[in-house]
């Protein structure tokens, strides 16, 4: 037992980081779906006011209210999904909403400038909106700040 116990003291030495060494920086990886041309946004934003998600190609729209997410698509019937609350970290946040038949949309934000591709508008948000195998991108911001075409 005896010689065992130099042996632990240098593997416990071993496995700690010498005092000159920097630590490594953290890195945060950005989302596949924020254009990285553009450049980074604040990593903060209040995801607690109604927001409005939407794109195109095809079109669709997300409005979040709350707890409460209404789908909006052409030819279909507004879907409702209700959310307890989302996962927030800095730049996203993240909700699994459920209708009331049990189907989940999970809908993403991203704090990163975002143009819907169609218009010369600006948002403040990218969107990810995964609903079945269907996934939705887009753009969003706060529901009372949307970008308007002639700016009003």
């Amino acid at each position: 037992m005896r010689h065992l116990l130099p042996l632990a003291a240098l593997l416990l030495c071993a496995c700690q980081p010498n005092a000159d060494e920097a630590p490594p920086p953290k890195t945060q990886e950005a989302p596949a779906t924020v254009n990285s041309a553009m450049p980074p946004g604040p990593t903060v934003s209040d995801f607690s006011q109604p927001m409005t998600a939407r794109g195109t190609e095809p079109f669709w729209a997300v409005r979040i209210d709350g707890t409460r997410f209404t789908l909006q698509r052409p030819d279909q019937p507004e879907a409702v999904f209700e959310a307890p609350g989302a996962t927030v970290i800095p730049g996203r946040a993240t909700w699994e909403a459920r209708r009331a038949d049990g189907a989940v949309m999970k809908v993403t934000l991203y704090v990163s400038e975002c143009s819907d591709g169609m218009s010369d508008l600006k948002y403040p948000m990218t969107a990810e909106v995964e609903l079945g195998a269907e996934t939705f991108r887009g753009c969003a911001a706060k529901t009372a700040e949307l970008p308007r075409a002639g700016g009003g």
